[in-house]
């Protein structure tokens, strides 16, 4: 029994051994890179999972061809999403314009390790009744439907990030911050077409509880700031993913920085997450709601609260 502890700690000292030698090594070869060199290798490796990485403000944002928008977006992704640790507030707009339903939601959470937001712009084939929301599958926006959105996303502490593009789907996720959604706000801006889809999102606000004063209009643009939903409730079994998610979160933060210690910038802790475990640095960027296991289990409605 002895010989057998023994043994055990040997392997306990010399894989310690080996893991301290391999991060020295890391370290040191991460230092020798210069900043576009990093942001390089970061543009390289994260292109599959469909996002870029901005690297003069430091964090993810998805790319005009990811490869989510070939899934498009339903309720059952929300409803998912806190089983795969991500939680966040979302604001689901509904309104009618030419012909068909549009979804333009907003979102801003933790996704696992990461701290974002997003705007997510969708429609139907048809106008759809509001019971059927839920089991609807939205297409997201073609090239010729793209909006130009803005997001500011700000934490507690008032630290804040800003993105701004024609898209279908902005985004901006930052790694090693912790937040719980009601600690953050977003400010978001759309530019319209027309007046006439301008106007019917309105519509769309207005039903979600938003009110005329809440809104600021400055010709097609329109600006308002989410704090947190006016018309939501979660049942028990969400209540008690999302408490157990945020749990694993804070957690997996915490050991993010320890492991990427001695690193302060985020492109240096991401490239040496990626280096010493290159699993955990995929799961870094699993930061869609839908997900390829709920899919092969044909989840309702072909499946993100």
């Amino acid at each position: 029994m002895y010989f057998f502890f023994l043994i055990l700690l040997l392997i306990a000292f010399f894989s310690c051994i080996l893991f301290y030698t391999r991060k020295k090594r890391i370290i040191n070869k991460i230092k020798c890179m210069d900043k576009c060199q990093k942001c390089a290798v970061l543009e390289e490796l994260v292109k599959p999972f469909g996002y870029y990485y901005q690297c003069q403000c430091s964090f993810f944002s998805s790319a005009l061809d990811a490869w989510q928008r070939k899934a498009g977006y339903t309720w059952l992704y929300d409803y998912m999403a806190p089983r795969f640790k991500m939680v966040f507030d979302a604001l689901p707009i509904y309104f009618d314009y030419q012909g068909r339903t549009w979804l333009i939601e907003f979102w801003k959470g933790q996704y696992g390790i990461n701290t974002g937001a997003e705007i997510g712009i969708y429609h139907a084939d048809e106008i759809i009744e509001e019971k059927a929301y839920k089991t609807t599958l939205f297409e997201c926006a073609s090239d010729e439907e793209f909006l130009t959105c803005s997001l500011v996303l700000c934490d507690g502490d008032g630290d804040c990030v800003q993105v701004c593009q024609k898209h279908w789907w902005i985004t901006a996720f930052l790694t090693g911050r912790f937040s719980q959604p009601y600690d953050l706000y977003m400010k978001a801006t759309l530019t319209f077409p027309n007046r006439e889809m301008q106007s019917a999102f309105i519509d769309g606000m207005y039903r979600a509880g938003y009110t005329r004063q809440d809104l600021i209009l400055c010709g097609l643009s329109l600006t308002f700031t989410f704090f947190k939903p006016k018309q939501t409730s979660y049942n028990l079994p969400t209540r008690f993913w999302r408490r157990l998610s945020q749990w694993k979160n804070k957690i997996s933060c915490r050991l993010y920085l320890w492991i990427t210690k001695p690193f302060q910038s985020r492109e240096d802790r991401i490239l040496c997450l990626y280096y010493t475990l290159p699993g955990a640095f995929r799961r870094l960027l699993q930061l869609h709601r839908f997900n390829k296991r709920c899919h092969k289990k044909r989840c309702c409605y072909r499946g993100r609260l």
